[in-house]
This record gives structure tokens, sequence and C-alpha cells, in this order.
């Protein structure tokens, strides 16, 4: 699997930054991050006025904004600088930077002058280290600066926004473009973030962060589905790509399994059975029917099986509990969605099962079921997604999905990794059961469990994003949409 962009929870990026003073002093990465965002500014302002506000807080991210405002200046923009404090407080690089706006006949207001217009407001009130809701008299410039309706850009994060985990506790600024630096941070990517940060540019500032400092996190890209080993020779048969089981269709729910089951099949795996709960099971699924429909027992005594997908449309009655307990005892790499994910909550003999399994298990729960199987409430998962979906992979020695603004995947070693893929039109009926049918694709046709993870969601994103590009949503995007751009852009990623 290659490598992937590195994301820093705020504790690891402090040692980026401690290990990058040895090269240079701050000051000089400072002055890098205002020159990176004032060629933002100009970028966002082509055409305009050239009117900008400035919004400088009472620490280094207000540093980065006096840095900024000096360039702009410099360049003939016209520059308000609103800093509340007293600048003389700032200490270390932001009063230098500070000194350098003063140098430049900058002036420092102490509040946003009215019935002035503005073509661009620079938000760097607060960065990363902030760990409270913002109140007070920043508040009110977070307010005032929402409410004028113009481009807003954000220095590193938009201030109010929780940098390790994407929450917005209290007012937050809700910008249109970001610029972060060095590296990416977890909270501009996953719950709250995408809808603060607006567009969002990194600015290296020269350094290599992973050099620096080994990174828990990842962000998926589309080179995981470069580097599958999904190519084909020609002299192949439909034995070589595998066979999935998709384990669930109690009655009134077998779309959700022949949905999985087509995705499966459409992401390339060999041979798809469908074990069906219901007593009412269809001979053929009509849409595709080189599906093989079985009863449970009959799909997981298969003996060309590589991969079991259980749960989708299985239901939690007594039928479900009993094959999901052999389902459990199987040792093919598993992957366990929906009601199987409640029928574990429930029982502590299945959670058991699971956590002692020696082929590999992966979970894909919702922040709801992830609280559930962690006896958690939901807004406590949502609170730190990251940790969340660490624990789960801890408790049961699993790879884990947490579903979500920001998909989370984690390991049980500890690493994990941020999907921005998709959109909100996949906020729709039958999304993760097609979801765990590409998981069960890959790993039937021999991709490494966390690769295949991995893959699938950066995929299952990817395909709903190519989807509405088509004009085929948001709004009323639907599940069996998302197959045929999947299967293209799988395609042409192995190309």
């Amino acid at each position: 699997m290659k490598t992937l962009p590195p994301v820093y929870r705020a504790a690891d990026l402090r040692q980026v930054e401690m290990r990058a003073m040895h090269v240079e002093r701050e000051a000089h990465l400072m002055a890098r991050a205002g020159e990176a965002a004032a060629q933002y500014a100009l970028e966002i302002m082509a055409g305009s006025d050239r009117h900008v506000l400035v919004l400088a807080g009472p620490g280094n991210n207000g540093g980065d904004a006096f840095e900024v405002a000096t360039h702009l200046k410099r360049g003939f923009y016209k520059v308000d600088v609103v800093h509340p404090a007293d600048p003389t407080k700032l200490r270390g690089d932001a009063l230098a930077a500070w000194e350098k706006w003063r140098a430049a006949d900058g002036r420092v207001l102490s509040a946003i002058p009215p019935d002035t217009r503005y073509d661009l407001i620079v938000d760097g009130l607060f960065g990363i280290g902030l760990s409270k809701p913002i109140d007070g008299v920043y508040a009110r410039l977070i307010a005032q600066a929402n409410a004028m309706g113009k481009a807003i850009l954000a220095l590193d994060i938009p201030s109010g926004l929780h940098s390790d985990t994407g929450t917005a506790t209290g007012p937050a600024i809700r910008a249109t473009h970001t610029i972060t630096f060095i590296a990416h941070k977890p909270g501009l990517l996953t719950l709250d973030g995408p809808d603060h940060c607006g567009a969002l540019r990194l600015a290296t500032l020269g350094l290599d962060a992973r050099d620096l400092h080994a990174p828990e996190g990842e962000l998926l890209d589309a080179t995981l589905l470069a580097s599958l080993p999904l190519r084909r020779t020609h002299n192949f048969h439909k034995g070589n790509a595998g066979a999935v089981a998709i384990i669930g269709g109690t009655s009134g729910m077998v779309g959700a399994t022949m949905l999985a089951a087509r995705a499966a099949l459409k992401l390339g795996a060999g041979k798809v059975y469908m074990g069906l709960l219901t007593e009412h099971a269809p001979c053929v699924d009509e849409a595709q029917p080189e599906l093989m429909l079985r009863k449970p027992d009959a799909a997981l005594a298969e003996e060309s099986l590589t991969a079991i997908v259980a749960g989708p449309g299985m239901g939690t009655d007594s039928a479900a509990q009993r094959i999901l307990s052999a389902t459990l005892r199987s040792e093919k790499p598993l992957l366990l969605d929906a009601d199987a994910l409640n029928l574990v909550a429930a029982y502590g003999v299945l959670q058991s099962a699971i956590a002692t399994r020696r082929a590999p298990t992966l979970i894909t729960p919702h922040p709801a079921e992830a609280a559930r199987l962690l006896e958690k409430q939901t807004a406590q998962i949502q609170a730190d997604r990251i940790a969340a979906a660490l624990a789960l992979a801890r408790k049961f020695s699993a790879y884990v999905l947490l579903k979500g603004n920001g998909s989370i995947c984690a390991s049980p070693e500890g690493r994990w990794w941020i999907n921005c893929s998709g959109n909100p039109g996949m906020a729709s009926a039958g999304m993760g059961d097609v979801l765990s049918g590409m998981v069960g694709g890959l790993l039937a046709q021999g991709a490494e469990p966390v690769h295949a993870l991995l893959a699938a969601v950066h995929l299952h994103g990817a395909a709903a994003d190519a989807a509405v590009a088509e004009g085929k949503g948001p709004i009323g995007l639907t599940a069996g949409e998302l197959l045929d751009p999947a299967r293209a852009l799988l395609n042409r990623a192995l190309t």
C-alpha cells in the first residue's frame, strides 16, 4: 500500500514543530505561513477592489495574521487589522510579526469599522491550541465576520473549530477557504470541519512532516485504488477472483442484501452467494441473475469462499443470532455491518467470539451503532471520532470504519485514516449495504483486509462524487447508482 498524506493531532504536530526548530527558527516558519496565505488571498480576491479585513488573535495565529496583513499591504492592498487585545502583550515571533506590521505603517483597530465594505476577511483569531469555546469580544467578532457574507480565509484552522475532533462547540468561523500549515489536521476533515473550512489548501512551508515525526493518521486518496492487487492476466478465470457470501436478507429486508451482493459482483468478485434468512426468498435476482441465492447455512458451506459479509438486512431475531454465531466461527475474512453489529452489541458471547477470531474481522458501524458497541452515547462517539474508532479496533481486534462526515478507519495497532471523498447525497438508504459489498468484493479477490477497507471507503465516496457530477444528486441519489461509477473508477485506476 502506498504512502498516504499524513494527518496529525495537535500533540503530534507540536512534535513536528519542535523538531523543525532544530533546523530553523519559528519566525521563518511564521513568515512562510504569512507569505503562503497572502498568495492564496490574492487568488481568492482576483478582480476585486482589494480591501481586506484581518482578524488577529492573541497568540501565534494572530502572528500569522499580522504576517499576512504586512504582505498584502506591501502589495498595495488596503488592509484593516482588528486586534482587540494589547499587541505589546504578544510573545515571541507573534510580537515580531506585529512589529513588522507597525513598521509597514499598519494600524491596529479594536473593532470592525461600521459600514465598511471588504472583499476578503482573513481569520487569524485562534489556531490549533484552542481547547474551550470562544466567548466575549472574540465571539462577537466571529458572529460579525460570519454575518458579513464575504469570502473568509481561515489561517491553519477556522477559529472555534477543535483541531483534533472537528467539533464546533461554540462560536466558530464558517470559512469559504482555509489554508492549513505543515500538515493536515483531523478537525478540518471530519464532523463539523468540512462545513467550516470550505476549500482547503495545504502549505507545507518547505517541511516534510513525516520525516520529522511519524504520523499515526493518514488521509485516504485515489492511490489506494491503483495499488490494489487486482490486475488480471490473460490466463484468468473466475475462480481466481474469489467468492464472497453475503449473509442477511430477513423478511422485508432482502433489498439490503441484494445491494451488497451486486456491489461485490460489480467490483470483480468471481462468485457471489446471497445467504437469505427470509422464508420467501426469490429464486433469482432478476436485475443481476449472476448472483447465486442460497439459505445462509448453504452459502457459508461453499468451499470456494474467500470472504464473508454479514449483516445487511439480517434482522436481530433468534435465527439471525444463530447464523451470526456460525458465521463468526468461519476462518475467512469477515465484515460485519448493520444488524450484525446490533446483535454483537446485545450479546457478550458474540463480542468474545469476534475478539478471539483468528481470521481478520472488519466492522463498519455508524455513530449510533458504535455507541452501542462501546456502551456510550452517540454524542460521546461524535465528540472524538478518532478515539472512538481506535477504542472499537482495540476492543474487537478488528479493522474499523466509523461512518460519517469524514469517515474514520482504524486498526488494532493504533493507526487511523480519514476519508474525504463523498457528499451529502450519500445520506440515503442502502449506502452502507453497498459499501459492505464493495469491501467484500475486494476481500474476495485477495486484497489485504486493511487495504480492502480503505480502498473501498474512498471508492465509495468517489463514486458518489462522480454520480453527482453527472447530475444524479446530491438530492435523490440512490445507493444503486453508485455501482457503475465505482466499477468505472476502479478499472480506470488499475489501467
